[in-house]
C-alpha cells in the first residue's frame, strides 16, 4: 500500500476515533470518517494483547492486502482494529469480515465478486 494511502499522523487517527462512525463484526472493528481527498487513507491498530510482533504484523499485512484489492469509493479515512479472534482467523475469514464492514459502511464501490461476499 502506497504511503499516501496510509494514515500516519496521530491527529488523523484521533479525528477518526473522535468524529468517525464505527461498525464491527466478530473479527474486526472499522471506524471511518470522510476526508476531502480524492483517495482513501487506511490505518491499522493492532494492540499487543493480540499477540507478539509476528502475529500483529501478519494481521496488518493480511488486512492491507484484503483492502488493497477491493474497489472502494473515494474520500474516506478508515481505521481497522482486529479483535482477539482475528489472530486465529485465516485470510478468507478476514477478507469476508473486511468486505462485510466496508459494505455496511458504504465504502465498497460495487458488489464484490461472489467468492468474497460475506456469509
Amino acid at each position: 500500500m502506497r504511503k499516501e494511502l496510509r494514515l500516519r499522523r496521530r491527529r488523523d487517527f484521533d479525528a477518526v476515533f473522535r468524529r468517525g462512525r464505527s461498525w464491527h463484526n466478530e473479527l474486526l472493528v472499522l471506524r471511518a470518517l470522510t476526508n476531502s481527498l480524492e483517495h482513501n487513507r487506511y490505518g491499522f491498530v493492532t494492540p499487543k494483547r493480540l499477540g507478539g510482533a509476528v502475529v500483529r504484523n501478519r494481521l496488518r499485512r493480511r488486512l492491507r492486502e484484503a483492502i488493497r484489492v477491493l474497489p472502494t469509493n473515494c474520500g474516506w479515512d478508515v481505521v481497522v482494529s482486529p479483535k482477539a479472534p482475528a489472530a486465529n482467523a485465516n485470510f478468507q475469514q478476514l477478507n469476508r469480515a473486511v468486505v462485510d464492514l466496508l459494505v455496511r459502511a458504504g465504502i465498497l464501490a460495487e458488489d464484490p465478486p461472489a467468492g468474497e461476499r460475506p456469509a
